[in-house]
């Protein structure tokens, strides 16, 4: 088997690149993947021991990215951007990233309303009555 090892960096704004011995970048080629069937990629994830299917068992066990750091980082924002953004403190936002606590019921209600429509939101809270 031939392997090559490509080193690859990810830019602020998102791109892939490909980092050369010298230290420069280029883009990735735009390659279409070959389509594959389901048949062929469930045959493809078993035989490579790094990306094989988990079991029923490991997904129940599987620690769960929480909801609110997708859609922040869907946001584009930083923590300390989405907690002021939303008036939400900043230690009880990472809590919840990092798994220490769950937002309770009102909290999980007003991050739906976010997720809905954040920009909304966010012109919603700049509003002060005059």
């Amino acid at each position: 088997m031939n392997e090559t090892t490509i080193t690859a960096r990810m830019r602020k704004d998102g791109t892939v690149v490909e980092v050369l011995p010298d230290g420069s970048e280029r883009p990735f080629p735009e390659q279409p993947m070959r389509p594959m069937t389901e048949e062929e990629i469930h045959a493809a994830a078993l035989s490579d021991p790094d990306a094989r299917p988990m079991t029923e068992a490991e997904l129940r066990n599987a620690r769960r990215v929480p909801r609110v750091k997708t859609m922040r980082r869907a946001l584009k924002l930083t923590q300390e951007e989405f907690a002021a953004r939303y008036h939400i403190p900043l230690g009880t936002l990472r809590d919840w990233e990092q798994g220490r606590s769950e937002p309770d019921q009102t909290a999980k209600a007003y991050l739906k309303v976010i997720a809905a429509n954040p920009e909304a939101i966010y012109q919603a809270l700049q509003f002060s009555p005059d």
